[in-house]
């Protein structure tokens, strides 16, 4: 499992980019209980705002920290497309 960071302008609306991975992700089992949680079968991603920074925390596991971190990687590109 790993921890990494993004961090957005203040300007930047978090809750619109959350709301934007969970469509990208709708095919897949999306969790928005606490932040927005994406599994598949034998990974997953969980994305979550800060309440006192411009920043989301992307959490990652998989079955190494290599593909972890790719995951958690891909994540932080598709967030800076948006």
């Amino acid at each position: 499992m790993i921890m990494q960071k993004i961090e957005l302008t203040p300007q930047s609306n978090i809750d619109a980019i959350l709301d934007k991975i969970v469509n990208k992700f709708r095919d897949l089992d999306v969790n928005t209980n606490d932040g927005v949680k994406i599994d598949w079968p034998e990974k997953w991603v969980h994305l979550r705002k800060s309440n006192t920074e411009p920043i989301i925390r992307i959490y990652a596991e998989a079955k190494s920290q290599k593909l972890a971190n790719e995951l958690a990687q891909q994540l932080i590109d598709i967030i800076k497309a948006i």
